[in-house]
């Protein structure tokens, strides 16, 4: 599938979707490992490559403010434009799983005839790198009177994200943490971040995840700084703190301690009227 957002640039492609900026050899893919220059045209090369669909709590997603109580068809495809050692789905997100093809049309119909169903909801492994399969599925899902959510990294431009937010109901960013050094350090930019949850917030329902890493970014000045930060969009933006356990290329970290946690939650409501601790 022929990709937009990009240019070429001599010999290769400048690929405009991230904050990246790939540019991209004849042959070779940008950092996400599925946009791809084929002979000086830009490839979305998981378009409608699903790895992953199941019917889902909404709060598991997690949303407690949005249609709390229904289902919602999750699915996922493969690749991410961030490389989060803690990453609890690196089995598609930094690596090709195997997939099915499914294209927009056939999504739309799936969510219409599953039982129990609110939506779409783009998750599991990072949606916006497949810009491409949102901007053709989103419409035709809200076309059949449902829902579309995506579970986000935050980690794309405001052209291509402007285009999406029309067509969106909810969003769930990660805001990993309020620092440039944590996020230079997995392979993303803290202020794409803060742009994408500004502007989502603007057109849809938003709620914001942080997973709580001991000695990266647990510290209550960080948490104060990032919920002050949020509360001068809206207040009323729900906050999840998630617990971190081993996993991935950080199996050597202890869990993060419950009493720190709830620490924080309460450092952040201060700042926010709507505060969660995950996975306690």
């Amino acid at each position: 599938m022929k990709a937009e957002f990009y240019e070429n640039v001599g010999k290769r492609i400048q690929c405009r979707l991230c904050p990246h900026r790939c540019e991209i050899p004849d042959r070779s893919y940008g950092f996400c490992r599925v946009r791809k220059n084929e002979d000086g045209e830009l490839k979305a090369e998981s378009y409608g490559r699903l790895t992953s669909l199941a019917l889902d709590p909404v709060e598991k997603k997690p949303f407690y403010h949005f249609c709390p109580g229904s289902r919602i068809l999750s699915v996922g495809s493969y690749g991410c434009n961030m490389k989060c050692g803690f990453c609890q789905n690196h089995e598609i997100s930094q690596r090709r799983a195997e997939w099915e093809y499914l294209p927009p049309e056939k999504l739309a119909d799936l969510a219409r005839q599953t039982k129990g169903n609110i939506g779409v909801a783009f998750t599991y492994n990072e949606p916006t790198i497949g810009m491409e399969y949102l901007l053709d599925a989103a419409p035709l899902v809200k076309r059949a009177g449902l829902k579309v959510a995506l579970v986000s990294n935050g980690q794309v431009s405001a052209e291509p994200l402007a285009r999406l937010l029309p067509f969106t109901d909810a969003w769930n960013i990660d805001l990993k943490a309020f620092t440039e050094r944590f996020y230079r350090l997995h392979g993303g930019d803290l202020e794409t971040a803060k742009q994408s949850i500004a502007m989502a917030a603007r057109a849809a329902h938003v709620e914001v995840t942080t997973l709580v890493i001991p000695g990266e970014n647990d510290g209550a000045e960080e948490i104060a700084a990032l919920s002050g930060w949020l509360a001068g969009i809206s207040p009323e933006i729900p906050l999840h703190l998630s617990r971190f356990f081993p996993r991935y290329r950080m199996a050597d970290r202890p869990p993060t301690p419950k009493e720190t946690l709830s620490g924080l939650a309460e450092v952040a409501r201060k700042y926010l009227r709507h505060v969660y601790l995950g996975n306690v």
